[in-house]
């Protein structure tokens, strides 16, 4: 049975892009989704201080039309609680995760949407490592870190996934709404694709996406302790913690 929803909540954590956070916006606003299906963008300021907040709000004052929520946090909690905070305010019946930066390209929600639409699915996850779209060749250790994530993390969930560290994860919001999470940061990911993988009935696909990552010089933030965070909440959230 086809999917038939009204409104698409994308949640956008920010933390010091006060230089390039017009870029992505314009880039949302862009895309026409199918089906008529309207656009919520909630961006939440991660404490940042460069004046992110500011860029904003100019933004949203030059671009009326477009339907912004921002939210500043008081201090500095990390992504995964920014995402927790736009989880929480997200009115879609489906939500998506898009970074403040330029790597993933917001024209792929169409592509992201189809499973959904289609009455397929109720998670859809962007992978970095299927299809035939555009990838920057940058950081060969980071290739093989995502994957050796991303197998461990099957393991124990028993899924198939080939990119569980991905950025783009549509997910139904009343189920990530159910979830119960609780990484304030970079742990984000292994937990809720745990989480997920427990929900009753729960059906996940994957969706092949083009990949444009950053260095370090442009402002790429992940570094080999947000990996070892990443192991450490693969085990924790699905063998200690999997409420």
């Amino acid at each position: 049975m086809k999917e038939n929803f009204t409104k698409l909540s994308i949640i956008i954590p920010a933390y010091n892009e006060a230089k390039t956070i017009h870029f992505i916006l314009d880039k949302v606003k862009a895309v026409v989704l199918p089906n008529d299906i309207q656009k919520e963008l909630i961006i939440v300021n991660d404490f940042s201080s460069d004046g992110t907040d500011k860029a904003i709000e100019s933004y949203m004052n030059e671009n009326p039309d477009l339907k912004i929520q921002l939210f500043n946090q008081d201090k500095n909690y990390g992504k995964g609680a920014a995402l927790h905070k736009g989880i929480e305010l997200a009115n879609g019946e489906y939500l998506i995760i898009q970074d403040a930066d330029l790597e993933y390209d917001p024209e792929e929600y169409i592509d992201l949407l189809k499973p959904i639409i289609q009455g397929e699915a109720d998670v859809v996850y962007g992978s970095r490592f299927i299809g035939g779209r555009p990838h920057r060749i940058l950081f060969f250790w980071h290739s093989i870190g995502n994957k050796f994530l991303t197998k461990l993390s099957n393991i124990f969930t028993n899924l198939n996934l080939t990119d569980m560290e991905t950025c783009y994860k549509l997910i139904r919001s009343d189920i990530a709404k159910s979830l119960n999470l609780k990484e304030k940061r970079f742990g984000f990911e292994p937990e809720v694709t745990a989480k997920l993988s427990r929900y009753p009935k729960i059906r996940i696909y994957e969706v092949g996406i083009s990949y444009y990552g950053r260095t370090y010089d442009e402002g790429k933030k992940i570094g080999w302790r947000d990996g070892f965070r990443a192991i450490f909440s693969i085990v924790k959230y699905n063998v200690f913690s999997r409420k």
